[in-house]
């Protein structure tokens, strides 16, 4: 096969993987259902919270594939968030049960062919490296048995509370101004801050983290942090795509910690829609920038001391 063929070949495979997954995304959303949130309501909601991680490296996944893997649960009702390939289960000791079914998941990376690497040394030009998608089947540990008995164990949740204490750490450490005060919740770029109403406000205060993680997400974009682009106007694909970011970011987060928000951010359903009929790559793209804004914020969780009790610095609650 020739490298033309090669090229035909693998491109296709992308755009149809790119395809497979948008579409998979918009049935959720049209029959009003959030893939970035975890579904509390539904058997699923039994397992212990936070991001899917694979149990063979302890890694958590990332992007496109945090969506594919709740998804997965969703579906199927599977107890964990643990996931391993075939030949992890064998590995640890244990295998996939007869008859269960994998979920792919993807991996994206970038190479240089040789003949590339070849053009640019003749040539003194950088070498263009081509970008790739590869698929991987994995399994949940509900799909396989014989497992090591600790690898189910989970974190306990954080200790109830109106603002978590982990949270206000997190947020008195990003150096962010954040403002607790008001009757609006939002990010001012143009100032770098962010204001959301107190706790107190909301019918139900968990979800006043929810709400807080979701502004500290766009806040991350600005250009001293993450260096998005923020400049989209109400209304604008711009600006739809941005919020996709923000709300992705603060579910990946709220995961990640063991928060349990009921709210569910609908308004900007509609605009969602648009943006990722009209490009099949967006929402990949969406997942990965809020990968990357939950990896920032996340870094700032606050290290425990010897008695597991962490740090609790205050934030401003004065009214904004």
């Amino acid at each position: 096969m020739s490298r033309n063929d090669r090229s035909r070949r693998t491109g296709t495979d992308r755009a149809n993987l790119y395809d497979e997954i948008t579409g998979k995304i918009i049935a959720e959303l049209e029959a009003g259902r959030f893939p970035w949130v975890q579904p509390w309501s539904t058997s699923a909601a039994a397992a212990r919270l936070g991001l899917p991680r694979n149990v063979s490296t302890g890694r958590a996944y990332s992007g496109i594939n945090i969506l594919i893997l709740w998804g997965a649960a969703v579906q199927h009702g599977f107890p964990g968030r643990g996931w391993l390939t075939f030949r992890q289960a064998l590995a640890l000791g244990g295998n996939v049960r007869k008859g269960e079914h994998g979920t792919t998941v993807v991996y994206a990376d970038r190479f240089v062919p040789e003949d590339e690497k070849q053009r640019a040394r003749e040539t003194g030009e950088e070498a263009q490296a081509i970008p790739f998608l590869k698929r991987f089947t994995v399994f949940n540990v509900a799909q396989c048995e014989s497992l090591p008995e600790d690898i189910a164990v989970e974190a306990p949740p954080p200790p109830p509370g109106m603002i978590e204490p982990t949270i206000e750490a997190l947020i008195k450490a990003t150096g962010i101004n954040f403002r607790i005060g008001g009757d609006r919740a939002c990010y001012v770029p143009a100032h770098d801050y962010v204001m959301v109403p107190p706790p107190a406000a909301y019918y139900e205060p968990i979800n006043w983290h929810r709400t807080a993680l979701h502004e500290l997400g766009h806040a991350t974009g600005h250009a001293s942090r993450l260096g998005r682009d923020l400049g989209g106007s109400f209304g604008t694909k711009k600006y739809a795509f941005e919020e996709l970011i923000a709300e992705m970011n603060a579910a990946f987060c709220c995961a990640s910690l063991g928060i349990v928000p009921t709210v569910r951010h609908a308004d900007y359903l509609a605009s969602w829609l648009e943006v990722l009929r009209e490009d099949n790559r967006a929402i990949v793209r969406a997942a990965s920038q809020a990968s990357k804004a939950a990896d920032w914020l996340l870094g700032f969780v606050p290290e425990t001391d010897a008695t597991g009790v962490a740090d609790q610095p205050e934030i401003d609650r004065r009214a904004a």
